[in-house]
């Protein structure tokens, strides 16, 4: 099965959840839980999830736990795959 790691910078306590477009190999995305106990990360991977159109246990916080920089763990889609579905929904692609 494919998976992929995927570098995100996340900005948490924002109006909306929002894909916002890429910082170089970065994703960068607006998550609207505050990041206490893990909400901010919870959100984020399922949001990403439902914007890639997987499960939500295919998205996983791979490293970066109580950091703005993570690296998510996707099962399901290679890199580029995941890359051009987040081009559809991100504001500034």
């Amino acid at each position: 099965m494919n998976s992929c790691l995927l570098a995100i910078k996340a900005i948490p306590n924002a109006p909306r959840n929002e894909v916002v477009g890429w910082l170089g190999d970065a994703l960068k995305v607006k998550i609207h839980a505050p990041p206490v106990e893990g909400k901010a990360n919870a959100e984020l991977c399922a949001f990403l999830a439902e914007t890639l159109g997987l499960p939500r246990r295919a998205v996983t916080v791979a490293t970066g736990d109580t950091s703005r920089h993570k690296r998510l763990h996707i099962t399901g889609l290679t890199l580029a795959e995941a890359r051009q579905r987040l081009d559809k929904v991100s504001r500034n692609t």
